[in-house]
């Protein structure tokens, strides 16, 4: 006779049954139930061959990520896979969930300018001023930041939410006071949401009755909703940039207790410290054991979601940082030969979704779950030897493009860098440049192309060539406010930044930048690679279809003619 916990066990497991053949029927009835989208942000093509793979001198030759190599034996590989230009983190997400690129989704950046919009009403935390509006009135353009400086207090986890617990503010924690405002519609604040022009995965599955959920770093990247919001169920958004605290109850794969801060020589922000990352993105790992489990990200009652996911942020950091008194992250060559800094990093985010995976065997969902794992940047320069700050620590390696302009008056006081509390240029190893007024173009790049080598210049975009890659920039009806006037894509290595803290960087066009890793794995999937040149845009359609659903209820794809990933046929 059965005892009553087993019978109880059964109870749990028929309701599951039953909810997951619910929304099975709602969708297109395929053997694809759920689909599960990873972001190991920075994770290049080359760094998964190796590591699953394995490379001389790293793991005595063997394979350091073991669970991802697992994955790849029933998987489909994507070696030349592209993410978005700029490959910023903002635009690199939407577009993996929109279908389209920055020129249709109107993303160029987390911190880039519109000049339809105005200023908020509040100074943001980053310095972002504010400013006036007129219902109805002439724009007079803003600075468009979503990223930390709209919680209500970024400096916690929580971003501020009133009541909220530790880390759990998500969207109550957007102050609306930060966030640019629309003069068309009566000055009302864009929240992240509605600054996307295209519709997302998200809304289109929501739209067919399956539940969603979603994990990042921001509350601002609830912009995953598409327009008008409310189609993510679960959206759980630790704040990265936040004051790095305690985190009872949270352990790492490898043990590692976050209770108390495990370097508390760096508090500042999650990303400084190569311990502290790897309790952040626990976070939201626990998040998406608990969706695995049929609960939100905080262990309520719940179903398994149709779509969910995360991004991780522990390999963006270990390429990148350089933590004073500690130790110096990135590669040793430009084979992608990781430190042991960048290694351990890799194998935290390697062991995090073995986890996933054992989460979805016991609960007997492994065989309905596409598993898509990405990147929504890389990170430039691989090769450490060609990494060049400018102006650097010393301010002595040039001088940026933006600082050129700046001094020529020809940009917004708010992105100048002679603007002692704006939030600063949009530059990292790529420049971004927006002008007071774009018919002083030919103006500002005869500026930029009189000091190529101040600047590090590798190419410069603007006036035709860039409206070959996006739309021409300016107001309505003959431009589009989003779209900089110029664009500066540095020599490989270059990075607008004085920082002595870091040794690479993405929001670039090079091929550090933009070649990420692409894994799309499903226990009926035989192992193979595509070599053909795809995008990460093309995730989008591609889980819609392998749900059963029409690519073409996507806005980005019906616009830009994005086709599905070759190569999988699952159905």
């Amino acid at each position: 006779m059965k005892n009553a916990t087993t019978l109880l066990m059964m109870a749990a497991l028929a309701v599951v049954a039953a909810q997951a053949q619910e929304q099975n029927d709602k969708l297109g009835r395929t053997p694809i139930r759920h689909v599960l989208l990873l972001s190991i942000d920075g994770m290049h093509a080359v760094d998964f061959l190796n590591c699953s793979k394995g490379i001389s001198g790293v793991n005595n030759g063997a394979p350091y990520c073991p669970q991802l190599a697992a994955l790849a034996t029933t998987g489909v590989n994507y070696v030349a896979a592209s993410t978005s230009r700029p490959s910023d983190s903002f635009p690199g997400l939407m577009s993996i969930v929109t279908g389209a690129t920055p020129r249709t989704m109107g993303i160029y950046y987390d911190v880039g300018y519109d000049r339809s919009l105005d200023a908020p009403a509040k100074t943001t935390g980053n310095g972002v001023a504010a400013g006036s509006c007129t219902p109805n009135g002439t724009p007079t353009g803003s600075e468009a930041e979503y990223e930390e400086g709209i919680d209500l207090d970024q400096s916690k986890v929580n971003g501020g939410a009133p009541g909220a617990a530790l880390t759990d503010g998500g969207i109550a924690s957007i102050d609306p006071t930060r966030l640019p405002r629309d003069p068309k519609a009566g000055c009302a604040p864009v929240f992240p949401w509605n600054f996307v022009r295209t519709n997302t995965i998200f809304g289109v599955i929501h739209a067919a009755g399956g539940y969603t959920a979603w994990s990042d770093k921001h509350p601002s990247y609830s912009s995953v909703a598409g327009p008008g919001g409310n189609t993510v169920d679960d959206y759980y958004s630790p704040e990265i940039n936040s004051l790095v605290v305690g985190l009872p109850g949270v352990t790492t794969p490898s043990g590692m207790g976050c209770s108390t801060v495990p370097d508390p020589t760096q508090t500042g922000a999650w990303t400084d410290s190569f311990k502290n990352i790897q309790c952040y993105d626990t976070l939201k790992v626990t998040a998406i054991l608990n969706q695995i489990d049929g609960k939100t990200h905080n262990g309520k009652k719940a179903q398994m979601p149709v779509i969910f996911g995360m991004n991780f942020q522990a390999v963006s950091v270990g390429q990148k940082l350089i933590e004073k008194n500690v130790a110096t992250g990135g590669y040793l060559d430009g084979t992608g030969t990781p430190t042991p800094e960048l290694l351990n990093e890799i194998e935290y985010v390697d062991a995090s979704i073995g986890q996933m995976v054992d989460e979805l065997k016991d609960r007997g969902e492994y065989q309905s779950t596409l598993i898509i794992v990405t990147a929504k940047h890389g990170q430039s320069p691989i090769d450490p030897k060609r990494y060049f700050p400018v102006p650097g620590p010393n301010n002595n390696n040039g001088t940026s493009p933006a600082t050129l302009l700046a001094g020529a008056n020809l940009i917004p006081f708010v992105q100048s860098p002679l603007n002692p509390t704006g939030i600063g240029p949009t530059e990292d190893d790529v420049s971004l440049l927006w002008l007071t007024d774009s018919s002083k173009t030919e103006e500002a790049v005869s500026i930029l192309e009189a000091h190529p080598v101040h600047i590090g210049a590798g190419e410069i975009f603007f006036g035709s060539a860039l409206a070959m890659i996006f739309n021409k920039p300016g107001l309505p009806p003959s431009g589009d406010p989003r779209t900089p006037d110029i664009i500066v894509a540095p020599n490989v290595g270059v990075t607008y930044t004085g920082s002595s803290a870091k040794l690479m960087e993405h929001g670039g066009f090079s091929h550090d930048d933009t070649n990420v890793m692409m894994l799309v794995s499903n226990a009926k999937l035989a192992s193979g690679s595509v070599h053909a040149a795809v995008e990460t845009n093309q995730v989008a359609p591609t889980i819609l279809k392998e749900l059963g659903l029409d690519p073409n209820n996507l806005d980005g794809v019906r616009l830009e003619g994005t086709a599905v990933l070759p190569g999988l046929g699952l159905q």
